[in-house]
């Protein structure tokens, strides 16, 4: 799947061509494209081949020619002007902090600066706070802006991107070669946020045509080595994908081996020796006389040491050994338990679909309920709707629910939690809602006391049930919020407010570290919900899922696993409270 890599491009000629002074609204055509392509969950290239780009919202002819064009050539016409035009190195200074592409411009322009390097230069000898428009104090951000580049490296790439790759290879393998057996591993199979490589397994009595197939994968950029047994190549996407071919007989040791993490293996084998054992990718083998004693099946090698088999999610070394130990491993929360999504946009906000397109995907899968949360009015950039449009909005959701009995849409809003605190609407205007989320969206880098004292005041507002993205973070974006998780987390004890695990696989906020503390510290229950702002990301909800599995979330631990008629009573909780 060439989506990412699609995508990209997509970004560094919108990027270009602002930088060039482009006409704005192609630059947003190209930053919308992007985006649409980035959130596909089915290929580009079958798209491409079927003829069907224009019938992606925001894709017109134009652009759907220069997706056939990349695909075909690797090449897009327009964006090679575009790099005689303007240096790409510029593309790097975009990405400071504090720059942006209008000022980029204007230091290449005037200094001559072309790269990181030549920036970093000028800003420590104080060449760029007497250019119009920047100034002393945008000088330092600018350096700041340089530093935090510098500290943060990022050389793994997001779950969202790696899973459906993996699988893609996965259906081709199947598709094109004589597979018995097929298994990913790794850091993907424990889904954690981000991914270094890709472990892929196999079983087959014909190894030399696996290899052969794989090699030839349409997501293969280069093949790094191929031999008999393992073959590594790099994708589009420049992420290492590791083929193996292992015995059926050491087929359940090796994904245990390969799956990982390193410290719960090295625990294991610790354990291992303890009971006259050792175990290894091939097995598990008796000390004493080397005999083999398991290895078909994952199963069978935590079996042999005692232990209740573990769930991938959990292999972190954080005490699931233990658990295993006394037979005490949770019932991990599954998709299927999923009843609602309490979280996403329509076309009233920022939202590509309509109400009733994303119930009509809701109910495909298997949802009882939703909840409508387009932006509020703070938000500007995002569309956000004053009372009114919500007034509209629920005109529209009570038509729909009729229409669509029993499955139920609430209307929900996605407040904003102001630098002071305060929230969008008055009280008595938020009585409208079914239910209100709030989160930041502004004012980032306010000093630790701040920033929790602003969500503090949005979990004691007794219309707000939901913290939504509640760190902030962007992964290999920017780092989260600094707050006091212990005093928020307290006092949402306290209230009964929910905090959320968004999906989004850029945000997967809260973490996994953070949102187990949430259940086993504070005993708080949580949302998983995608803030969907189109049909497909609805189907995000699988990697939210895979971070409360990884803080060891039971369905119970989790209110959207209620059936509609107990989430309409978890509602009447607060509104009872405030009565």
């Amino acid at each position: 799947m060439r989506n990412k890599e699609v995508a990209e491009k997509f970004y560094e000629l919108a990027k270009l061509a602002e930088i060039a002074g482009e006409n704005p609204f192609k630059v947003r055509a190209y930053l919308e494209a992007a985006r649409r392509i980035e959130n596909l969950t089915v290929p580009i290239e079958d798209l491409a081949k079927e003829n069907k780009l224009t019938e992606i919202k925001g894709i017109g002819k134009s652009i759907a020619e220069k997706i056939v064009q990349y695909l075909s050539t690797g090449k897009i016409e327009k964006l090679e002007m575009l790099k005689e035009k303007v240096p790409p190195s510029l593309l790097e200074l975009e990405k400071v902090p504090g720059l942006g592409a209008k000022r980029a411009k204007i230091l290449y322009e005037t200094l001559g600066i072309k790269t990181v390097d030549e920036l970093r230069k000028a800003a420590e000898s104080g060449k760029i706070r007497n250019l119009p428009g920047f100034g002393e104090k945008t000088e330092k951000k600018i350096l700041e802006g340089l530093k935090s580049m510098r500290d943060k490296t990022v050389d793994r790439v997001l779950l969202g991107i790696a899973y459906p790759l993996a699988q893609s290879i996965v259906q081709k393998l199947r598709e094109n070669s004589p597979i018995d057996k097929i298994q990913v591993c790794g850091s993907i199979r424990r889904m954690k946020e981000t991914i270094g490589d890709i472990d892929i397994l196999v079983t087959s009595e014909k190894p030399d045509k696996v290899m052969d197939a794989f090699v030839k994968l349409p997501q293969v950029k280069e093949v790094i080595v191929k031999g008999d047994t393992k073959t590594s190549i790099f994708t589009h996407e420049n992420l290492q994908v590791d083929l193996r071919v292992v015995e059926p007989s050491s087929f359940g040791a090796a994904i245990q081996y390969f799956t990982g993490s390193r410290q719960h293996n090295i625990h294991l084998r610790e354990l291992a020796i303890k009971k006259g054992l050792k175990i290894n990718e091939y097995g598990v083998f008796d000390l004493s006389t080397n005999r083999k004693i398991a290895g078909e099946r994952e199963e069978d090698v935590y079996e042999a040491l005692g232990l209740q088999w573990i769930p991938p999610e959990m292999r972190e070394d954080r005490g699931e050994i233990e658990l295993a130990e006394k037979h005490e491993i949770p019932t991990l929360i599954e998709l299927k338990d999923i009843k609602g999504d309490l979280h996403m946009h329509t076309t009233y906000s920022d939202g590509t679909a309509s109400i009733e397109n994303m119930a009509k995907e809701a109910m495909k899968l298997g949802y009882e309920y939703i909840v409508i949360s387009d932006h509020a009015k703070a938000l500007g950039i995002a569309n956000g709707l004053s009372i009114e449009r919500y007034l509209e909005e629920k005109k529209e959701i009570e038509s729909l629910n009729k229409k669509y009995a029993p499955f139920k849409i609430f209307l929900g809003t996605e407040l904003n939690i102001l630098t002071d605190g305060e929230l969008d609407f008055s009280d008595e205007q938020l009585g409208i809602f079914d239910i209100c989320l709030a989160g930041i969206h502004t004012a980032f880098n306010q000093s630790k006391e701040q920033m929790t004292k602003r969500i503090l005041s949005a979990i004691r507002n007794p219309h707000v049930r939901i913290i939504v993205h509640p760190t902030g973070r962007i992964l290999n974006g920017r780092g989260g919020f600094d707050l006091d998780l212990d005093k928020l987390f307290s006092e949402a004890k306290k209230r009964g407010t929910v905090f959320e695990i968004n999906s989004s696989p850029e945000r997967l906020d809260l973490s996994d570290l953070n949102a187990k503390k949430a259940k086993e510290e504070y005993g708080l229950r949580l949302s998983i919900d995608t803030d969907a702002h189109s049909t497909d990301s609805l189907r995000n909800m699988f990697y939210g899922v895979g971070v409360a599995r990884r803080a060891w979330l039971t369905k119970e631990d989790v209110i959207n696993t209620k059936s509609l008629k107990e989430f309409e009573a978890f509602l009447q909780e607060r509104k009872n409270e405030k009565k």
